[in-house]
């Protein structure tokens, strides 16, 4: 295995993400890696294509402060200092991209469904973050039946 020294895990802070976590972790202590994460939150406009019919800056700004406090959760559970928590408004795929440049990550550590079929011919939010990624990345199988 390469000498990572900088982890970034991306999670979705769905309940797989203690599975993503774990790994990322494991890694991170074997080598004597930093570890950061980064949860990135799509914007409403870009999930519904921007022709929402009313406000929904109340409804964002609720989704972001669950996410900030689920994002907490995480990381106080893996020991992530503060500054090293990165919770961004945007494409999953692009912020994660871009975050790891500007960190200068060797690693990043995502969940991954598996998804067959017309899933995986439409592609997923890991197997973006694989496209064009910076560095190596590290796909964890989530929601299969151990």
């Amino acid at each position: 295995m390469k000498g990572y020294k900088h982890i970034l895990v991306g999670l979705d802070l769905s309940p797989e993400s203690k599975d993503v976590s774990a790994k990322a972790l494991e890694v991170k202590e074997a080598l004597g890696a930093k570890l950061s994460c980064v949860h990135v939150i799509e914007p409403l406009s870009l999930a519904y294509g921007g022709d929402i019919p009313m406000d929904v800056s109340t409804i964002q700004e609720q989704i972001q402060e669950t996410a900030a406090k689920h994002m907490s959760e995480f990381s106080n559970s893996l020991e992530i200092a503060e500054e090293d928590q990165h919770l961004i408004f945007g494409r999953p795929e692009s912020e994660i991209h871009s975050l790891a440049k500007e960190l200068k990550v060797d690693l990043i550590v995502v969940g991954s469904h598996g998804k067959h079929g017309l899933s995986l011919l439409l592609g997923s939010t890991a197997n973006g973050v694989l496209q064009g990624s910076p560095c190596d990345v590290l796909a964890v199988r989530v929601g299969f039946n151990k």
